[in-house]
């Protein structure tokens, strides 16, 4: 129910995940209007369950008031169904900070975890880079940015399959003097840490792919994701338009129109279709508010892979040989 084009975009990818992914799928919230949804696309038979729930957050709701107020909110629904074994994954294209919210309240957090974060997963030159955190945290100790480190550090050696990966944190220069408090504070943490940590990298560095895991706090992050969304936007709009000024360009371009297409996927964010929560116990994806088909589809095929891949226990396993070295020390 969640998202600015629900339940109808939700309910597309989730058919296209059906079909393509073969993935057993438990759509949540208001049933008549999800059949409703399902009937347009000539889809009513039993491949796809529904738990129907009569309340959801709207997008601009203040979350925790709207949990703690209502009994029978979709996303906590969702997240319950995962925390009793019905479901593997959630995915939500929802109000993030209720997704956060319902998330910690349901299932709760890995032992260690102050504050769960979003990994965000980023083209680079050179390779996938992680941008953690992209917006579940707007204010954060410095304590909590060393943590989105170690987090981030283990889920792209588990998932990305990237050993001994580059860790840096996001800041306005590369001297480790830079950059407000906590982000100084943070910087000595980090130069202890238990990942490979190569100090502070720029916002032109997030593209680069020389550094795998970049951290940051939510309200950086999220401008950091919301910019490179829309600059992405803007080339494609901008190489069309340059495109159509000339015979010799249109020609040109359909010449090279396989190396445009594959640029332009990895450019798009619906490649991979939503974020990781990292910290908690059970795996969340949290999708753009205005995620169309596909990056739901593709939402849906990054938890299938975050739960294949077993990233949520490789968390746990990794936060516990770290508080077990540091007990030592």
């Amino acid at each position: 129910m969640g998202g600015d084009h629900a339940p109808g975009v939700n309910v597309q990818g989730a058919l296209w995940a059906r079909s393509e992914l073969g993935v057993n799928l438990t759509l949540v919230g208001d049933e008549h209007l999800i059949r409703k949804e399902l009937g347009k696309n000539g889809k009513l038979n039993n491949s796809i369950r529904i738990h129907h729930c009569s309340q959801m957050v709207a997008m601009d709701e203040l979350p925790l008031k709207a949990l703690r107020h209502r009994k029978d909110v979709s996303i906590m629904v969702a997240f319950d169904l995962a925390r009793r074994g019905n479901v593997d994954a959630v995915v939500s294209a929802g109000n993030s900070g209720a997704t956060v919210g319902a998330a910690v309240l349901t299932l709760g957090r890995l032992k260690g975890v102050e504050r769960p974060a979003l990994a965000g997963i980023f083209p680079g030159a050179k390779g996938n880079v992680v941008l953690i955190d992209v917006g579940a945290n707007v204010d954060t100790k410095p304590r909590q940015l060393f943590e989105f480190g170690i987090m981030g550090d283990i889920f792209t050696r588990s998932l990305l399959n990237i050993d001994n990966p580059k860790v840096g944190i996001l800041n306005i220069g590369q001297e480790g003097s830079k950059g407000n408090e906590q982000v100084r504070i943070a910087h000595e943490l980090f130069k202890k840490g238990p990942f490979n940590f190569v100090g502070n990298v720029e916002g032109r560095d997030i593209f680069s792919g020389d550094v795998q895991v970049i951290v940051s706090d939510g309200f950086v992050g999220n401008v950091a994701l919301k910019l490179s969304e829309g600059m992405a936007e803007t080339i494609g709009v901008m190489f069309e338009r340059e495109i159509s000024r000339s015979l010799i360009s249109r020609l040109g371009f359909w010449l090279s129109r396989r190396a445009f297409e594959h640029f332009k996927r990895n450019l798009d964010y619906a490649e991979h279709g939503g974020a990781l929560l990292l910290g908690v116990k059970g795996v969340g994806i949290i999708c753009h508010g205005d995620s169309s088909p596909k990056a739901i589809k593709n939402a849906i095929r990054t938890a299938i892979d975050f739960v294949n891949n077993h990233v949520k226990e490789r968390l746990e396993e990794g936060l516990a040989a770290f508080q077990t070295k540091g007990n030592e020390r």
